[in-house]
């Protein structure tokens, strides 16, 4: 069935008015061939496929763009095109106008939080009959294939994972007299007190414990999502969107306990994974990842797991990659592909040039990782973190719900409502809107 005979059917009304207004809107916008191409096969034997991803910084970049041309180098006929399509934030558009005009690329990484709205448009193909026959499967972590899967189906493989944790100043730690690591939210929140310092009295600290983004994008719903899932919360219970959950309160209120406290500096907006401050000594400890600058900087620092409430918990932050193509035989072509992503030698590469963590386990077991990882002793506790790391939830309507919860996070983090207030405004929003749910028919 196509994608026009889905919409027709009526089984998608609102987002085929929705996706059909955003092209409308941004005809103009469409990609134009001399920078996002048509797949195409060339008139010889060699197969060629377009791969859109918004890979960043630069640096990262140039690590994947070194490893497609080895792979196409390897194959020669198969050619992978990598054209980096924007910053993910601004892909959304481009990705729907092509699906509807019938043009995606053949390959597309992005964040997994969007499989439900892909599958909904038709716009990918299950993968698990063809992964199920690869040896490469039983190298992987497998509890990572949970964040790819809906309804039965495995949606993406993984081009990388991570998960996050607390970043801090070894300096400042000292200074202050803090000898031993955070563990609990309870001392997290007395040693984020140790660490804020009003040195001349003005009532406006120049040091604060801890940076907490101030926006309603995607960055702040994934800072704080560890915290939920510490507290045992969840945002959905039996597929349908419950922000006003128990444990989704406690995470809020804990963020909100972390404001009233004074130890906790809020970001510019939407700018939450900037590391200015940290880097200044203005932010003793900051929520991210292994992926970040600060690792690569010369300041020294030290990284810590999330601390418990109920248990030990992260969220991961995860790359995938999509197949798009209907075409039997550029299908073929991208599985090769996709198996070189998985495989040792491209996880091992990959991570340790971009500090993602690598997706394989022989990856990370290997000679060379572990070498990597001594030299880099802040991956171990992220390596560590992976059997306790969680998904955000995939579902359909996510990009909904994720606005309705950094909405309800924003307002409180401003003292503008309690996490009570906050989260059931949220939840009637949803309420008023077109069910967010995960169960949608296969697509491809």
């Amino acid at each position: 069935m196509t994608l026009i005979h889905r919409f027709k059917s009526g089984t998608f009304p609102f987002l085929f008015s929705v996706v059909v207004a955003i092209t409308l809107l941004i005809t103009a916008c469409q990609p134009n061939s001399t920078s996002i191409s048509h797949p195409s096969t060339s008139s010889d034997t060699v197969i060629r496929l377009t791969l859109w991803h918004g890979i960043n910084p630069p640096a990262n970049r140039e690590v994947f763009d070194r490893l497609v041309d080895r792979f196409n180098h390897n194959h020669p006929n198969i050619h992978v095109q990598s054209i980096f399509a924007g910053d993910l934030d601004q892909q959304l558009p481009k990705i729907l106008t092509a699906v509807i005009g019938n043009i995606p690329p053949d390959l597309l990484v992005f964040y997994p939080q969007m499989t439900g709205q892909f599958v909904e448009l038709g716009a990918i193909h299950p993968l698990e009959n063809w992964l199920d026959q690869q040896p490469v499967k039983k190298e992987l972590f497998l509890n990572l294939l949970d964040e790819l899967t809906l309804d039965g189906h495995l949606w993406s493989v993984p081009l990388y994972t991570s998960n996050v944790g607390i970043f801090y100043r070894p300096d400042l730690f000292q200074a202050a007299g803090i000898q031993e690591l955070p563990k609990t939210w309870d001392t997290f929140r007395e040693v984020a007190k140790q660490l804020t310092h009003d040195r001349n009295g003005d009532g406006k600290p120049e040091q604060f414990g801890i940076l907490l983004p101030l926006g309603k994008g995607e960055w702040t719903v994934l800072s704080w999502f560890p915290f939920l899932l510490s507290a045992g919360g969840q945002v959905v219970t039996h597929d349908v969107p419950n922000l006003t959950h128990p444990g989704a309160i406690t995470a809020l209120r804990f963020w909100q306990d972390l404001i009233q406290d004074g130890s906790a500096l809020l970001s510019a907006p939407e700018r939450g994974y900037e590391e200015d401050a940290f880097l200044t000594g203005r932010v003793a400890m900051q929520i991210t990842g292994p992926w970040t600058y600060i690792a690569k900087s010369d300041q020294p620092y030290g990284v810590f797991p999330i601390p418990v409430q109920s248990q030990p918990a992260t969220v991961t932050g995860s790359g995938n990659l999509y197949l798009m193509t209907d075409d039997p035989q550029r299908q073929a072509a991208a599985h090769i592909f996709l198996a070189e992503v998985l495989s040792e030698s491209f996880q091992t590469e990959w991570s340790m040039g971009t500090g993602f963590l690598p997706v394989n386990r022989l990856s990370a077991e290997s000679k060379a990782y572990v070498q990597f990882m001594q030299q880099k002793p802040m991956l171990q506790t992220f390596i560590a973190q992976i059997p306790v790391a969680r998904p955000r939830p995939i579902l359909a309507g996510y990009s909904r719900l994720s606005d309705a919860l950094g909405r309800a996070i924003e307002t409180v983090v401003m003292q503008k409502a309690s996490p009570e207030e906050a989260l059931l405004s949220a939840q009637q929003r949803l309420d008023l809107m077109p069910p967010v749910t995960r169960h949608q028919q296969p697509g491809g």
